[in-house]
C-alpha cells in the first residue's frame, strides 16, 4: 500500500448541510431599517419643537398691517380665485395673465375663506405650510441619521431660520413650494426604506435573487412623492428639477438594491423595471398638476381661456381646452425666459449663498418707538450665524459623500443642488433671494449632518461613538454654536417681524451695506 495520503472525497451534494436561509450579514446590514425605536422621545422631540415654530410663526401675524410687498399679487389673486375660479382683473374683461400655476394660491384662498380676507386670512396658510416644514425636517433627518437628537437639532434650526421665517410669515408662494418639496423628498426616502425592508423580508423567507424578483405591494410613499411633485410644480415650475433629482434617485437607488441583493443583471433589471415605474410616476405627478387647473377649465373667464377662438380658428370642446392650455403655458413660459428688467433687491446665486442681498418686504419711518427717528422693516434676511455657515457644511457634506459614497449625503446635496444650482444657468435673469427657499431645509440637513460628527454621533447608526471626553468637548461645540444661533436669530427678530426701532438700534442690525 502506497504510503502517500489519499485526500478523502467530498460526500454527495445531497449529503452537504444545507445553506442557512436568508440574506448574507453585509447584506441583511445595508437593507435594515435603522430608523430609532425612541418613538415616545422622537414624538416629544417634534411637537416641541414643532411647537416652538409655531408660536414664531403665529404671534403677531396680524402685523405689519396691510398687503405688503407681493401680497398685492397672492393674496388678491387667491381672493379672486375664491369668487371667479381663475386670477381676475376686472379691468382686462375679467382674465388675468399671471406667470405662476394655481395651488399655492388656492392654499391661500383656503386662510381667507377660514378666517376673513385680512391680514391673518391670507397669511395663515403661509405659516402653517412653515410649521409643517419643520415637523417634515426633524422627522427626515431623525430617519437619515437614525438620531431622534439630531433630528430636533435640524428643526430648531430651521424653526430659527431667518429667511425661513418670514415666508411663513408672508403670503408668498415659496413657502409652499419649500414644503411641499421637503414633503415629497421624505416620502423619497420612505419609499426607499419601505423597498428595502420588502426585499430583505422576501430573502428571510427563501426568495432567491439570482433567479426571482419578490412582488413588494403598492408603492404608497412613491405614489405620494409624485402626488406632491405634481402639486410643487402646480405652485411654481422651478419644482421641475426635484422632479429630476427624485428619478436620478429612484433609478440609482434600486440599482444599489439589486447589486446588494445579489440580482445578476442589475443594470438590466432596473432599467426594465424602473422605465414603468418612472413612466406612471411622471405621468402622476403630471396628472396631479392638471387637476390643480381645475378653475381654470371649468369656466370661460381665465387668460387663454378662448385663445384658439380669438384666433378665428375652431375650438373642440376638450381638445381645443387643452390646446389653450398649453399655450398660456408657452406664454408664460416665455414670459420667464424674457425677465430681465432691474430691480432693487435683485441678486445672484452667488450672492444667495453668502446672504448678501436680502429682500425688503416691508419699510415704515411712521411708527413710535420713543424717539423721532424710528424705523419699521420686514427683511427677507437669512440667520446670519447660521446662513454664513452652510456652504462650508455643504462642502464638507461633499467631501463625506465623495469619501465614503453615502446615499444619505448625495440625497442632502441633490436638494441643495436643485434648489440652487439651475439658477446659474440664468445669468441675465431678475432673481430673489427667497428662490432659496426649497434649498434651505437641505443646508440645514448638511450643517446638523456636521453637527453630530463633531458630536461624536455614527451618521449611519446614530449611536455615539468616540471617548466620552471627545463626545463631552464636541457636544459643548455643538450646544454653543446652536446657542449662539438662537441669540443671533432672537437679535434680528425686530427686522423680521416689523417691529418699531430707534434708527440707531436699527443700523446696528445692518452687519453689510448691501442690507440696507
Amino acid at each position: 500500500m502506497s504510503a502517500t495520503a489519499v485526500r478523502p472525497q467530498e460526500p454527495p451534494a445531497a449529503w452537504r448541510p444545507t445553506p442557512p436561509p436568508g440574506p448574507r450579514p453585509g447584506v441583511r446590514a445595508r437593507l435594515t431599517d435603522r430608523t430609532p425605536t425612541d418613538g415616545r422621545r422622537a414624538l416629544l422631540v417634534t411637537v416641541g419643537i414643532t411647537a416652538i415654530a409655531a408660536v414664531l410663526r403665529l404671534i403677531g401675524l396680524a402685523h405689519p398691517k396691510g398687503l405688503i410687498f407681493d401680497e398685492v399679487y397672492y393674496a388678491q389673486d387667491a381672493h379672486s380665485m375664491l369668487n371667479h375660479g381663475v386670477e381676475w382683473d376686472p379691468g382686462d374683461d375679467g382674465s388675468a395673465f399671471v406667470a405662476h400655476p394655481p395651488f399655492g394660491k388656492w392654499l391661500i384662498s383656503t386662510g381667507e375663506t377660514l378666517l376673513g380676507y385680512d391680514e391673518v386670512g391670507w397669511r395663515i396658510a403661509a405659516a402653517v405650510a412653515g410649521i409643517i416644514g419643520v415637523a417634515i425636517l426633524i422627522r427626515l433627518v431623525r430617519r437619515l441619521t437614525g438620531s431622534s437628537l439630531l433630528g430636533g437639532t435640524a428643526g430648531l434650526l430651521l424653526a430659527v431660520e431667518g429667511s425661513h421665517l418670514v415666508l411663513s410669515r408672508t403670503s408668498l408662494l415659496d413657502i409652499f413650494l419649500a414644503t411641499l418639496i421637503l414633503a415629497a423628498m421624505y416620502c423619497l426616502v420612505r419609499d426607499r426604506t419601505w423597498r428595502c425592508t420588502r426585499w430583505l423580508r422576501a430573502i428571510e423567507d427563501g426568495l432567491d435573487p439570482v433567479r426571482e424578483r419578490p412582488f413588494i405591494g403598492i408603492p404608497w410613499w412613491r405614489i405620494a412623492c409624485g402626488v406632491l411633485l405634481g402639486l410643487s410644480m402646480s405652485t411654481k415650475w422651478s419644482a421641475v428639477w426635484y422632479i429630476i433629482v427624485c428619478i436620478v434617485l429612484f433609478i440609482v437607488w434600486n440599482r444599489r438594491l439589486r447589486i446588494d441583493v445579489g440580482a445578476r443583471k442589475p443594470v438590466r433589471d432596473t432599467v426594465i423595471y424602473e422605465f414603468g415605474q418612472n413612466l406612471w410616476f411622471g405621468l402622476l405627478a403630471i396628472g396631479t398638476y392638471l387637476a390643480t387647473w381645475i378653475g381654470w377649465f371649468a369656466n370661460d373667464t381665465g387668460s387663454y381661456r378662448h385663445w384658439l377662438t380669438e384666433q378665428g380658428r375652431s375650438e373642440p370642446p376638450v381638445f381645443g381646452a387643452l390646446v389653450n392650455w398649453w399655450e398660456y403655458h408657452m406664454a408664460v413660459l416665455d414670459f420667464h425666459a424674457g425677465l430681465s428688467s432691474t430691480h432693487s433687491y435683485q441678486s445672484t446665486p452667488m450672492e444667495w449663498l453668502f446672504n448678501i442681498r436680502p429682500v425688503v418686504f416691508f419699510w415704515s419711518s411712521d411708527v413710535a418707538c420713543g424717539t423721532d427717528d424710528c424705523a419699521a422693516e420686514v427683511l427677507l434676511l437669512g440667520t446670519p450665524l447660521l446662513w454664513w455657515t452652510f456652504v462650508p457644511a455643504t462642502l464638507a457634506l461633499l467631501a463625506w459623500a465623495l469619501y465614503k459614497r453615502d446615499w444619505r449625503a448625495w440625497f442632502a446635496l441633490g436638494g441643495i443642488g436643485a434648489g440652487i444650482l439651475p439658477w446659474f444657468a440664468y445669468p441675465d435673469r431678475t432673481m430673489f433671494f427667497f428662490y432659496t427657499a426649497p434649498a434651505v431645509p437641505f443646508f440645514i440637513i448638511a450643517v446638523t449632518w456636521c453637527l453630530g460628527m463633531i458630536i461624536g454621533i455614527h451618521p449611519v447608526r446614530g449611536t455615539l461613538t468616540g471617548s466620552p471626553e471627545r463626545r463631552l468637548t464636541g457636544a459643548l461645540i455643538a450646544g454653543a454654536f446652536i446657542a449662539v444661533v438662537v441669540l443671533c436669530f432672537a437679535y434680528f427678530w425686530p427686522i423680521y417681524t416689523g417691529e418699531a426701532l430707534t434708527r440707531t438700534d436699527w443700523h446696528a442690525r445692518m452687519w453689510l451695506k448691501s442690507w440696507i
